[in-house]
């Protein structure tokens, strides 16, 4: 480890180091919080289609090529998922009203509940996590990481 300067703090580069750990790690609990709500969704699905039920719980019925970029997916894998998501009952295909040769897509009843009951499970986690946060802290840390994550790449 390198030295501290006199004035006993950290140099820059030593924050941005510990910065960069702190993501990485911030990062790989998402992604095991990913996994984990993917399966409690529905196991026999791919995580991606877990960010599709999320999109169409948060925004309604669309169709798939709408969905495909909304999730940053390419249409293809979009397709096959959303078809895989209707055989397992969790979508609802209907026709485009303005469009009787394309088709809208939502999420069928139980689509909705799963989805409902996945996100309070990931509330859950947080909650357990920051249960014994002041609320200072917590509102703290939801500043900084908007800062960061809004902050235009120089």
């Amino acid at each position: 480890m390198q030295t501290m300067p006199e004035s006993g703090q950290p140099r820059r580069s030593e924050l941005e180091l510990a910065l960069g750990e702190q993501i990485n790690a911030l990062v790989s609990a998402t992604r095991a919080l990913s996994e984990r709500s993917a399966a409690h969704f529905h196991p026999q699905l791919q995580p991606a289609a877990f960010h599709i039920a999320r999109w169409l719980y948060a925004f309604g019925p669309a169709k798939p090529s709408e969905v495909a970029e909304a999730v940053h997916m390419d249409r293809s894998s979009t397709s096959t998922l959303i078809g895989r998501m209707r055989s397992l009952g969790l979508l609802e295909a209907s026709p485009n009203p303005e469009d009787r040769r394309s088709v809208i897509v939502g999420l069928s009843a139980d689509g909705r509940e799963r989805v409902a009951a996945t996100l309070k499970d990931r509330g859950d986690v947080f909650r357990e996590r920051t249960e014994d946060w002041p609320d200072d802290d917590l509102a703290l840390l939801v500043g900084l990481l908007g800062r960061l994550t809004s902050a235009e790449p120089a």
